[in-house]
Order: structure tokens, then C-alpha cells, then sequence
């Protein structure tokens, strides 16, 4: 361990003492006898009721800086891992910290491009115009005046992200040996998930594809831009794209005073969340406020703009289908059919009893639904129905949980400029027709159109396929034949080996007792 790694373990546990939670720790049933200790910390005489446990925690880990506020984000999403009101407090830690210094943002992009900034761009904005924990964003213009955002990767972010991981599974592992129950939360296992993640952020080459890929899927949608990606200028630890304007999503004031339909804005954001998930199997997976944007020059017909592409999410189209069959049936209260929709999607055992589980769901179900349905955050409830979902050995697979992550914040913007916003009342239509369309006729039509090639494919090669396979029939028959010839012809051998052998046994012992005769004679 180097000297550097010491210094950021030593400033870590500092940090664990300074917001008391050596207090959070200790409150393991079998570290009862330790909880003096927490006494002998001097941050908790001054601090003792000033934050709840909820609220140290986030302040630790904005402290503990970028990279464990991208940890705590993770963890936002573990509902069957952590208490609810640290769940809560770790859904508002904000992805925001100061800007690196522009000398270094130049150096950068000079060392990538091998020729001066000059050269690069026409002009370029030292003074970032947004700053993250793995990037920050300058805007610049082009040769051709093209107004492009420059994304740039902080200097040293491989080396402090591997070192605070590193440190990270160093707590995860300890925390599962000294502590048995903490192996069903896997903390090593959420670690490994973290890592993935972050080190997928960090290449910017992936990130643009992503953009790409979402801008293709709504080419020419009046509801949804995506900005253009400049390919050659794209880097690893740079990307270049279309500099886009419009609002926050969170300035509902400014939209108010334009006279911008707040309603029908809210709706749509629902189905361009629904759209990405169930017709492009693909969604943008990040979409806190600050990556939102909503373009007013129309305000009668507003767009929404999106940025920052590091995370997004896919389903199955396996997952897809069940687990809009599963919304519909929580639309229609029917807790049977979404027991089954679990056993027959493999998310939970098949051995698990259809009643007792439907039993739990309506138990979870019935109290949110007693209420409007504009209060009801399908999110929330998701995420309650898979930490019930728990006692059923349910696995929460990772597509699941972005999806659910990113169906709060939806609905979390959706409620921002539209509070009466009714989610359930927006995409019950839209799930059932989309589920018409999967099981109709123009569907299956779709589907032999797309499989025909690969049907004709193997037609063609259906007399050759035939032919070896008579043929390997033939030569495990022939081969069968063998063997029982081969048998047969061992038990005709053996019989007739036997009078053989019979004889020779009987010579032997007459040789052997008139041997023994003529000694004694």
C-alpha cells in the first residue's frame, strides 16, 4: 500500500469520526460491548443530536468526495440492502464539484489532438460551463463556426478512482468477515458492480456511442433532442458535441411565465421515458435535473434536451414483455397475475407458493392504492415490492434496478412542473397498446419478415443437415452393431474357453495329487 493510499485510509477514518458513524457501526448486535468507544470520540460530545443517521451518512460521503458520492448513488437504489431514510437521504447527493483549472483542460486536449488549442479550435472558453466528478464541460467553436460543448475527463481520475476502489474493497471484505449477516447484501459483489460502472463512465469513446445510438432512435422527434456527436474530434478522455440550449427542467417558474403547458409537458416526458425502455430497448439511465433540459421557443409545442450519456440501461426483450404485463396488472389491481408474471419470468423460484406471494404483494399493493392515484409513485412502489420481494430469494437483476432508479427521477421531474401529474393514468395506455402490438397480427407478420432470411438460410441447408444427420445415425447404429457383435462374440469365446479351462484346472490338480502320491510313496 502506498504512501498516498495510507494518507486517503487515514483521512476516510477521519472523516467516519468527524460525522459519528463509529455510532452507526457499533449498533451491530455483537459489537454491543465495543459501543464505549463511540464515547471516546470527541466529534460526538459536540455533535451528538445534530444530525440523524440518515444525514451523516450523506454528509460523509460528499465529504469522501466524487467518487463515494457516485458510491452513495449506487446505493440509493438498494432498497433491500439499507433502511429507508438513508435510502431517501442518499437519493440527493448531487453529482456537482468545483472545476479543475483551465491550464489543465488545455494540456489536455493539446496532448490528445498533438497540436496546439489553437489549431483544435477556433475559439475555446477556458471558463468550464459545468463541472462533475469525472468531467468537465467548456464550450468552443469550431473552424467552420460550429458552437460545440467540450467534454473533458479530470486529470488523475483513472488513478484516484482505482485507488478509492481498491479502498472500498478493502471495507467490503472486512465487513463481510467480521460481520455474517452482511454476506446476503454482498457488499464485495456491489463494489464489483460500482467498478464496472464508474470505469464505463470514464471512457468517453463508449459515452458518445451511447449519445449516438439514443440521437438515432429519435431522428426527427419533436419531442426529445439529443445532441450531434463530432466524431473526429472524440477521444477517450474527450468528447465533442452539438452545444445545445434550453432550461433547466427544474426552473418551472421560467416555463410559468412563458405560458408553457406544464401539463402536457410532464406527460410527455413519461412517454419518452416509456418509449426508450419498451419500443428502442434503450433508455438513458442518468436523468437527474442536470442532465435534463427543456427547449421554449414554441411554447406551445416545448421539447426536452438530454446530455451526459456515461449510464444507460437496456432490457431483454424477454423482461421487457413481463414487466410491462406486470404494470398492467398492478394498473388492474389483479396481485395473482403479477405472482405468476414473477414465477413465470424467473424472478423469483418456481417453487415458490403462487398464493402466499400474491398474499404479500396485495399486502404491500392495497395501502397505496387506497390513495389518488396522482400520489402514488410508481417507483416507490416498485422499489418496495422488490425488498418484499426478498423473502422470496428474489434476485433484483442489475437492468432492474437502473430501470427503477430512473422511473423515480422521471417521475420525480414529471411532479416538479406538473404536482397533479397522474403517471399511472399517462402510461396504462401506452403499455397496453404497446402490448397489442407485441402479440398482433402485424407483429407476427413483422417477425417472420425478420426471420424469413435466416429461415431460407437453413432451408437451403436443411438436405445437408439431414444427410449428416442419417449419416451419424448410420454410424451409431454400425457402432451399435459392433459393440453387441463384439459382445456376442467375447460370450462364444468364453464359453468355449471354458471345457479349456476346466480341463486344464482338473490336469493340473490330478498332476498335483500324484505328485504328492509318488513324494509319499
Amino acid at each position: 500500500m502506498g504512501i498516498k493510499l495510507i494518507l486517503r485510509f487515514i483521512y476516510i477514518n477521519f472523516i467516519v469520526a468527524k460525522y459519528g458513524l463509529d455510532r452507526v457501526l457499533l449498533e451491530v448486535r455483537w459489537l454491543g460491548p465495543l459501543r464505549f468507544i463511540s464515547y471516546l470520540n470527541p466529534f460526538n460530545w459536540f455533535y451528538r443530536n445534530k444530525w440523524t443517521r440518515a444525514q451523516r451518512v450523506h454528509l460523509a460521503l460528499e465529504a469522501l468526495g466524487p467518487i463515494f458520492i457516485k458510491f452513495g448513488q449506487i446505493l440509493s437504489v438498494r432498497y433491500a440492502l439499507l433502511p429507508d431514510d438513508v435510502i431517501e437521504e442518499l437519493s440527493k447527493l448531487q453529482d456537482r464539484v468545483p472545476p479543475f483549472a483551465s491550464e489543465q483542460s488545455i494540456a489536455i486536449i493539446e496532448a490528445a489532438y498533438e497540436k496546439p488549442i489553437t489549431e483544435c479550435f477556433q475559439e475555446f472558453d477556458p471558463i468550464p460551463i459545468a463541472s462533475a466528478s469525472i468531467a468537465q464541460v467548456h464550450k468552443a467553436k469550431l473552424h467552420d463556426d460550429t458552437i460545440v460543448a467540450v467534454k473533458v475527463l479530470r486529470p488523475r481520475v483513472h488513478k484516484v478512482v482505482k485507488e478509492d476502489i481498491q479502498l472500498m474493497y478493502m471495507f467490503a471484505s472486512f465487513i463481510q468477515w467480521v460481520w455474517k449477516a452482511s454476506r446476503r447484501a454482498k457488499p464485495v459483489e456491489i463494489v464489483e458492480e460500482f467498478e464496472k460502472t464508474i470505469y464505463e463512465e470514464l471512457d468517453l469513446i463508449r459515452e458518445a456511442a451511447n449519445a449516438s445510438q439514443l440521437r438515432r432512435n429519435f431522428e426527427g422527434s419533436p419531442e426529445l433532442h439529443v445532441p450531434k456527436v463530432y466524431w473526429p474530434y472524440v477521444k477517450h478522455n474527450i468528447m465533442v458535441t452539438e452545444f445545445v440550449h434550453g432550461l433547466p427542467v427544474s426552473d418551472v417558474e421560467s416555463f410559468r411565465e412563458r405560458g408553457v403547458n406544464l401539463k402536457r409537458l410532464a406527460e410527455m416526458g413519461v412517454i419518452i421515458f416509456f418509449t426508450q425502455v419498451f419500443k428502442h430497448c434503450y433508455f438513458h439511465a442518468d436523468l437527474h435535473p442536470g442532465n435534463v433540459m427543456v427547449e421554449v421557443k414554441n411554447p406551445a409545442r416545448p421539447s426536452f434536451i438530454t446530455v451526459d450519456f456515461g449510464i444507460m440501461g437496456s432490457l431483454s426483450p424477454r423482461d421487457q414483455q413481463y414487466l410491462a404485463l406486470n404494470m398492467i396488472a398492478f394498473f388492474n389491481r389483479d396481485y395473482r397475475r403479477v405472482a405468476l408474471l414473477h414465477i413465470e419470468s424467473g424472478w423469483v423460484s418456481s417453487d415458490t407458493r403462487v398464493e402466499e406471494f400474491e398474499s404479500t404483494i396485495r399486502t404491500v399493493c392495497e395501502p397505496v392504492f387506497e390513495r389518488p392515484l396522482r400520489e402514488i409513485s410508481f417507483g416507490k412502489l416498485l422499489a418496495k415490492l422488490f425488498r418484499t420481494a426478498k423473502q422470496f430469494d428474489m434476485e433484483i437483476q442489475p437492468q432492474l434496478l437502473l430501470l427503477q432508479k430512473t422511473l423515480l427521477n422521471v417521475e420525480s421531474l414529471g411532479r416538479r412542473l406538473y404536482p397533479d401529474l397522474n403517471l399511472w393514468k399517462t402510461a396504462k395506455p401506452f403499455l397496453e397498446d404497446w402490448v397489442k402490438e407485441q402479440t398482433g397480427v402485424n407483429k407476427l407478420i413483422e417477425t417472420v419478415r425478420e426471420r424469413m432470411p435466416y429461415w431460407i438460410k437453413q432451408f437451403a441447408e436443411m438436405p445437408d443437415l439431414i444427410y449428416d444427420r442419417l449419416k451419424q445415425d448410420d454410424i451409431k447404429n454400425l457402432q451399435k452393431q459392433q459393440n453387441i457383435h463384439r459382445e456376442q462374440k467375447n460370450k462364444s469365446e468364453n464359453s468355449a474357453l471354458k471345457p479349456f479351462l476346466y480341463g486344464v484346472l482338473v490336469t493340473s490338480l490330478a498332476v498335483t495329487c500324484f505328485s504328492l502320491f509318488a513324494s509319499y510313496l
